[in-house]
């Protein structure tokens, strides 16, 4: 989809809707219990009847699944658990036939200990790449060379006998951190997006970009003050100012942007984390020259949905020269579901239709996780069943990932959810919970009044509006439960009010109760703010 706007045509991207999709969690076609890319083809009519504009596929490379994916053995080949090339030539042939661009996870911090650069980088101190992985010398005792910590806990440093040194890694001792500051390393990363984009993908989700350089003088971090939250992990005490963030990674974000670029409509879009990840984002996404998209952590962790959290989360974002154009998700493979931490169980059906209403509101471009849509909760993983390393190396106090990729339930009357077949024996690779069973895609398309088709219906209403798609947003109520924001393109104005508290607001007094609804949810209507209440009014036409 092309728009236009005072500034000319705008990109496709700009304001699209991306749903993103866990392979290992989202269709198994052949009954082996773990999702595959011939899965996701078979089941990508559901997306596309979403109304969204694109889809982003989190890893699903070689790898040995030390942290399921994101441990890379081989960046051009598709595991063999997922499918093969050619399925994944026809998942983006598919996509094309539905509308649907095809974005792809790309990981360039680290990759696994068993890629073949990684094993000719350990072999020896001299060879051709052993300057590709960061590597250190011990301590005059013994000791890593710093006191750097790994997100995953205890030091990002391993000792390899092979070379008598210590290799650094931000998270698993098995995802060796590359040496980004490396021009070869640099062009071999750049060869593995050329690969992909030639192959069809519309672009890129760049996991953890801002891990992908450290200092090179592997100077201390210092410690973190103190702010009230609790410390489960040896990282949580530090100031990641040197492992992590280094400012040379702008340069390489310029070079991979040219190259992403000089491929028609595509989209670059940068995953920031961390404690300086607001100002990071930005510095990732200014002018043209850099990625197009940023998003980090404003809610993914969060432990409640304010509307002072929003109207800073929108505020950060002017619609101004060189800013860059944010992305936001709720949910993600990472975080716990939303509705799991937002609501009380009693209130999470009108919660959840405020939420997606709100989502569709903000400035920028929405992420949708697998499941949002239905309104999945998070499920509770008993420590015999976990599969996610982060949460067995710091049981109980480390909440599981494994709780929100449980599999996608498809139908409400099978043991499994319609998600694998059974047919070789198996069950799936996580076990799915009644709760979320219930909230199976059958059910919820059989109901006019569910999630899924408000989702649809919001997504499709969003899509052919200028102002909520891509236009300008000012908030302008945001107090203890009311939060009311302009949307502005096109000479149009789109005004999105909710009540985000479980008792009746009054409508502000200083917001015009007038215009046309263009959607409401849980009895909102100009003037009126039931609890979880939200509307979409057009200004200046008539009701």
């Amino acid at each position: 989809m092309t728009n236009t706007n005072e500034h000319g045509p705008a990109p496709w991207w700009r304001g699209a809707a991306i749903y993103q999709i866990y392979p290992r969690s989202f269709s198994d076609s052949n009954g082996d219990g773990i999702g595959d890319l011939p899965g996701i083809t078979a089941r990508l009519d559901h997306v596309a009847r979403l109304g969204v504009d694109a889809i982003w596929i989190s890893p699903f490379y070689a790898s040995p699944m030390a942290d399921f994916g994101y441990d890379i053995s081989d960046y051009c080949a598709v595991d063999p658990m997922f499918g093969t090339i050619e399925d994944f030539d026809a998942l983006i042939a598919k996509a094309n036939t539905l509308g649907l661009k095809v974005i792809v996870d790309q990981v360039y911090a680290h990759t696994s200990d068993r890629h073949p650069w990684f094993a000719q980088s350990r072999a020896n101190r001299d060879n051709a790449r052993a300057d590709w992985y960061v590597w250190a010398d011990a301590g005059a005792d013994g000791s890593p060379p710093n006191n750097w910590q790994s997100v995953f806990g205890g030091p990002a440093w391993r000792w390899d006998a092979r070379r008598g040194q210590y290799y650094m890694h931000n998270f698993l001792a098995e995802q060796p951190q590359l040496n980004v500051h490396n021009p070869d390393v640099q062009q071999a990363l750049l060869d593995v997006a050329k690969f992909w984009l030639d192959r069809g993908v519309s672009g890129f989700r760049i996991d953890a970009l801002n891990h992908s350089m450290h200092d090179p003088l592997l100077r201390d971090n210092p410690p973190a003050p103190q702010d009230g939250r609790a410390r489960t992990r040896p990282y949580d005490f530090q100031l990641q100012v040197h492992n992590q963030s280094h400012p040379d990674i702008i340069g390489f974000i310029e070079r991979l942007q040219a190259l992403i670029a000089s491929y028609p409509d595509t989209y670059s879009l940068a995953e920031v984390g961390g404690k300086n990840a607001a100002q990071e984002m930005k510095d990732f996404t200014h002018g043209p020259a850099r990625l197009d998209s940023a998003y980090g952590f404003d809610f993914l962790y969060a432990d409640k949905l304010t509307p002072a959290r929003i109207a800073a989360a929108q505020d950060f974002w002017p619609d101004e020269a060189g800013i860059g154009w944010p992305s936001w998700a709720f949910e993600n493979h990472d975080a716990p579901r939303a509705l799991s931490r937002w609501c009380a169980p009693d209130q999470i059906e009108a919660f959840a239709r405020m939420k997606a209403m709100l989502l569709l509101s903000l400035r920028g471009n929405p992420i949708l996780f697998q499941g949002e849509e239905l309104g999945l909760l998070q499920d509770e993983i008993p420590f015999e069943q976990l599969r996610d390393p982060e949460a067995i190396a710091n049981w109980p106090l480390t909440l599981s990932r494994d709780g929100v990729r449980t599999p996608l339930p498809w139908a409400t009357q099978d043991e499994h959810g319609g998600f694998t077949s059974g047919s070789n024996g198996a069950t799936p690779w996580l076990p799915l919970s009644a709760q979320n069973l219930e909230r199976a895609v059958d059910r919820q398309e059989a109901d006019p009044a569910s999630l899924l088709n408000l989702t649809r219906h919001l997504l499709h209403l969003r899509s052919d509006s200028a102002p909520l798609r891509r236009g300008s947003c000012d908030v302008l109520v945001a107090d203890e439960t009311r939060l009311v924001l302009r949307r502005i393109a096109e000479g149009k104005s789109v005004l999105a009010a909710f009540n985000m508290g479980a008792d009746a607001a009054a409508w502000p007094t200083e917001i015009a109760a007038s215009g046309r609804v263009l959607a409401a949810v849980n009895g909102a209507d100009p003037g009126t703010l039931p609890a979880w209440g939200g509307v979409w009014i057009i200004e200046g036409e008539q009701a």
